[in-house]
């Protein structure tokens, strides 16, 4: 495995190693013994899978207290994987990182506690996993809006994502409840 870099320096692409022949391929997608050589020492408490079709967008999602580190992959299909980074005291404060995830390139991302998280589908459909460092809280749960201007998001989109309730009712970054 190894760890490429982004402009966010806590956010990490993770990109395994994957051997592959004729039959088809394997990867490591956890090992924490690997992780941690990589500088990751990661205590993961919950599995998630989402299944989405083309033009859902999901987030900006975090949650306030118990707030959850997330290694995220695409294991059918394709997405455009956000992190903003929330925390005040950041130098980051705002500003957000975007990178393709999809069953091609096996790539992961590893969002840190402190940040919000989102994705929209870019294929037909795909089938998202997330492993979390805490439980999912949903009282604790915030969104922020996936399209704030302050945030600035260059979401790849031909037309209007497809929504929950929740996510339409965002809370733009200036008046967000954020970590300190």
């Amino acid at each position: 495995m190894k760890l490429i870099s982004t402009r966010l320096p806590d956010v990490m692409i993770v990109e395994p190693k994957v051997f592959g022949d004729a039959r088809g391929f394997f990867l490591e997608s956890w090992n924490g013994k690997a992780f941690a050589a990589l500088g990751l020492n990661l205590n993961f408490v919950q599995d998630n899978h989402s299944r989405s079709r083309k033009g859902v967008l999901r987030g900006l999602h975090y949650q306030l207290l118990q707030p959850q580190g997330k290694l995220v992959r695409v294991t059918s299909g394709a997405v455009f994987d956000v992190a903003v980074d929330l925390r005040r005291s950041s130098p980051h404060f705002g500003r957000w990182e975007g990178v393709e995830l999809s069953d091609e390139n096996q790539r992961m991302l590893w969002v840190p506690p402190g940040f919000a998280h989102g994705f929209l589908v870019l294929s037909e459909t795909a089938d998202f996993l997330y492993k979390t460092t805490e439980y999912y809280a949903p009282e604790h749960e915030r969104c922020v809006l996936w399209n704030d201007p302050e945030i600035g998001v260059d979401w790849p989109l031909d037309e209007a994502p497809c929504l929950s309730a929740k996510d339409q009712l965002g809370t733009p970054l200036r008046l967000a409840e954020a970590y300190s």
